[in-house]
Parts: C-alpha cells; structure tokens; sequence
C-alpha cells in the first residue's frame, strides 16, 4: 500500500471533510456523535498518511509501518518480540525504529548490533534514563539506575567483593542443604518423602523453583537473618513489591492504582527490615559471615566514605528481586527441557553418579572445585540459557545523536543513518541466540553442541568469555567486555551482570541436586515444552507448565 503523490491523498481527506460538513448541516445535534465516532478514524487515516505520504528524514533508520499513533507495534512486539524481530529484519535488515506506546525504539540485531548497543559510550546510551523509573521504585533510592554511572560501577565494585571464591565454597553445601530440606517438607514432593518408587507425584515447576531459589538465595547472600525471617510476611512483602517490577509499571511508572501503593508501602517496610539487620549487627560487632551484608558492611567510596545503610538496604532488594527471577525461570526452563528429553537427564544422572556416587546408591557432597569439572551439567545450562535468556530486550535511552556504524547498517543513498537524541536503542541477545544465520538448528535444545570445540558455541562462549585474556575495567574491576558475541545470556559491557558466577553455581547445584533424587517427566499427552511467556518481566514458561517426577530407583 502506498501513495505515489500529496494529490491523491490530498483529494481523499477534502472528500471526507466535505461530507463530515453535510453530515452536520444537515442536522447539527449530531456532531458531538460524529466526532465520537470519526475522530479516532480521522486520527489513524492521518497517521498512516504521515508514514505513507510525508518525505521521511534519510537519516533516519527505516520505521516499521503501524496503524494506530502512539501505540504502534507495542502489541505486535509485547506478544511475541523474537517473532517481531525477525519479521521485521526480513523486511528492514538488522536496524530499524518501531513505536512502543510513544516512544521512539531502535533496534539493533545481531552480534554486531548487540556490540552496537551495549558496547556503546554511557554519555551516549543511558540505562540510568531507560530504566531507573522502574527500578528506583522497587530497589530504594541512591542505587543502581538512581546513581549516576560512575557510582553504580563503584556498587558493583563492592558486590563482587562479596562474590568470592571462598564464599562460593561454603555456598555449594548450603544450596545442597536447602534443597534437600526443602523435598523432604514440601507437599509438593510428597511421593518422594513416601519413599514410593513406583508412584508419579507432579507439581507446578516454575512455583516450584520460585521457592527452592529465594530459599537458597536467601540462606547465602542475603544472610541467616533474611532466611531466619522467612515467613508469610515476609512472602506478602515480596509479592507486593514483585507486583511493581512488571512491563506495566515500566511503561507507565506513575498511575494511581492499588498495586503502585502496595509496591511503595512493601518497599518502605522491607527497606527498614535490612537496616533493622545491619543496625543491630553494627550493634553487636558484626560477624565475618559469608553473605553480602557482611561484605557490604566494610565497603568504602572513592572518596572513603562507608556505605550508608539505606544503601546497603537497598543494594540487598536488588539483590533478592534481580536474582529471585532470573534465576528461577533458568531453572525452570532447565527442569522442563531434562522432562523433555530423557536422554540427557539420564547423562546429567550418570555424571553425578560417577562423580559423586556411593555403593549403596547415595551420594557424596558437592564441592566448588568438582562442580567446574562436570562438563554434561554445564552444557546443559548454556543451552538453556541460550535458548531462554531472561530478558529479551536491553534498552538504552539515547542522550545524544549516535551515527550507526556502515558495518552494522548499510548507509542509506544520503550518507550514514542516525539515531537521535530522546529515542531508544534495543538490542536483544535473544534473537542473536536463536539466529538461523549463525546456529545450526536453533530451536532445537542440543546440550551436544557445546561439546564441539571448534563449533559455533565454543567460538561464540569464547568470545563472550573473552579467554583471549582481554578485560576491560569499568570501575567494579576487570571483565570480559563479551559485546561482540552472539552468545549473551548475563548482558554484556558494563552493565553484565555481576552475579553471573552465583546464578550459575546456583543453578547448577540446584539442578543436581533434584536429579540424584527424581527422575522427570512431562505429563501424559504433552510431547513439547511450553512457549515462552512474555507478557512478564523476565521470560517464563506459560502455563501449564507441571512435571511428574518419581523417586529414583538405586538397583
């Protein structure tokens, strides 16, 4: 569809004005229902000429075309983004703008177009200004995307002291503990606590991991108080305050609703709940425990001023809410795909047989050393965090106008395109991920493919690892920048996340754990995993999503 000139169109609006004016002459009571009626017409016949009709600036990347004005693509895209994406890179190439409810986004695909993005200069793309009336709400104030930049690298800076290697050998055991208290109580796992091997029990996997993770999070991290203290109003706080961290209140961060003021009230309570906790550790000469309070308590800024406590507070929310998700739909998305396929459960079974495995069918404690050498468990999770990253789209606002490299987008026949100071840039490493382009079989969940070290997935893990020794220091120490890869399950430059070594040693002894003692099936009659959810935050599997497990046999 499309205008070859102003005249036609032009003729076309002074036909319908022509006869909105006889409509009205001919009885004026009802021009308030015409304008009811017509106005939302009038106002979508203007946009679509507007796209059709006006010259666009050459400048500017191609736009994705969109009936309605302010809403633009944001069904299209909020239902399913990687099928969005990919429509439009068959029609505009790997760079193009859409409107998401009045906001101007430009997307950039691709290995190259996620280095673009997140690679890119903080003066230049903001995350501060793309997500802080999201976070600071949730999270407290003078943390992450509250702070300038240079102090929330300095944050990060103090998060990873708590991050150690020697914390993360005291964790391994403490997750081991939790799960296994965790089965022995639940009534979800209650065939397993009966001791019944021919029995099936089944339970909701995603709520299921929901709880064994805030429990293993919260007896590590966040210290024994928090998981002393986890009770149902503790639960109720977290809900309240979860119900603020949606795509709602990222679109519309200020509307007068019930959920906004429970989110508000839960934070207020939950923040004085963690500096009650250090206020009373302070008080007693805090212990050197292996948890994030304590390492947080010691922390100074550049300029030797200690953490205040509200900030402590605030950085253990981010903490618990950032964590809780992320690594909870992994998990899901990890138990669900081993339902799925058998094989490799069977696999995943017999390493830890082999490695920890006793006569009589029991088995030896993890450590942090033997779980780095367990090449089937890793596979495993890469390929569902290939498959499944939780988060399908970065944004960044865009703070002045930034000249899209020739490398990444063919220049138009006026020179190079630009994306504008006050639009948004996205890159979507989920797309990168399943790209048909680079990965064989794509949609196709093959722990296998990562046991090829030439293969696509080694050179792409390669790369994002960054093993060629190069490490860039952005203010929190030295990482791998990992932009250039089309493998970026925790983000990547700046702002990867700095949890990416507990949410994986989290997960993976998680995981274990639950296959030494069940094996897993998908319910009868359900011969595929469930589609993506993305209707939430952090991508989840869509309901039903149950598991029929039965204790395994020992023969």
């Amino acid at each position: 569809m499309a205008f070859d000139s102003a005249t036609p169109a032009t003729g076309y609006i002074a036909a319908f004005v022509d006869a909105a004016q006889q409509y009205v002459a001919a009885s004026p009571g009802r021009a308030i229902l015409l304008g009811l009626f017509y106005t939302p017409i009038l106002v979508v016949v203007l946009n679509i000429l507007k796209q059709l009709v006006v010259p666009r600036d050459p400048s500017l990347p191609p736009e994705v075309f969109h009936w309605i004005p302010f809403i633009g693509s944001s069904i299209t895209y909020g239902n399913d983004p990687l099928d969005f994406f990919f429509k439009c890179r068959e029609k505009y190439g790997d760079v193009f703008t859409f409107t998401l409810l009045g906001r101007k986004v430009t997307v950039a695909l691709g290995a190259k177009g996620n280095n673009f993005v997140l690679g890119g200069k903080s003066t230049a793309f903001s995350a501060e200004d793309a997500y802080t009336h999201l976070t600071t709400p949730v999270f407290g104030k003078d943390v992450v995307y509250d702070v300038p930049n240079e102090v929330f690298m300095e944050q990060k800076k103090f998060v990873k002291v708590g991050l150690s290697t020697e914390n993360f050998r005291a964790y391994v055991s403490m997750f081991d503990q939790e799960v296994d208290d965790y089965m022995r109580t639940d009534q979800a796992f209650i065939i397993w606590q009966m001791n019944d091997i021919n029995e099936w029990g089944r339970f909701d996997v995603t709520d299921i991991m929901a709880q064994i993770t805030i429990l293993t999070a919260s007896r590590t991290l966040q210290g024994k108080e928090v998981r002393n203290g986890l009770d149902k109003s503790f639960s109720a706080l977290y809900n309240d305050l979860d119900g603020g961290f949606t795509p709602l209140n990222f679109m519309f961060p200020n509307l007068p609703l019930e959920s906004y003021r429970r989110r508000d009230k839960a934070h207020k309570k939950m923040s004085e709940y963690y500096t009650d906790i250090i206020r009373k550790r302070r008080e007693l000469g805090h212990s050197d425990e292996p948890d994030m309070i304590s390492a947080l308590m010691d922390q100074k800024y550049r300029d030797g001023k200690l953490l205040r406590d509200h900030e402590i507070a605030h950085i253990m929310i981010a903490l618990l809410m950032a964590g809780q998700h992320t690594s909870s739909a992994s998990g899901s998305w990890t138990l669900l795909h081993l339902a799925h396929d058998v094989d490799v459960q069977e696999a995943l079974y017999q390493e830890q047989v082999d490695h920890f495995g006793n006569p009589d069918g029991s088995f030896r404690p993890m450590t942090y050393e033997a779980f780095r050498k367990l090449p089937v468990l890793d596979s495993v999770i890469r390929e569902t965090l290939r498959m499944h990253p939780p988060i399908h789209s970065i944004m960044r606002y865009v703070r002045s106008d930034v000249p899209i490299p020739a490398t990444l987008a063919a220049p138009s026949k006026d020179g190079v395109y630009v994306v504008p100071k006050g639009y948004y840039v996205l890159a979507s490493a989920a797309v990168s991920q399943v790209d048909p382009h680079i990965w064989a079989h794509p949609m196709k969940w093959d722990p296998a493919r990562w046991s090829d070290p030439e293969g696509v997935a080694a050179q792409a893990f390669k790369t994002y690892s960054d093993e060629s020794g190069e490490k860039i220091d952005y203010g929190f120490g030295a990482v791998s920048k990992g932009t250039e890869s089309p493998y970026q399950p925790f983000g990547a430059g700046r702002h990867r996340c700095i949890g990416e070594q507990f949410a994986y040693l989290q997960l993976g002894t998680v995981i274990a754990n639950i296959i030494r003692k069940v094996e897993l099936r998908l319910e009868d009659g359900i011969t595929e995993i469930p589609a993506h959810n993305y209707h939430t935050m952090i991508t989840m599997p869509k309901k039903p999503r149950n598991i029929c497990y039965r204790r395994r046999r020992f023969d």
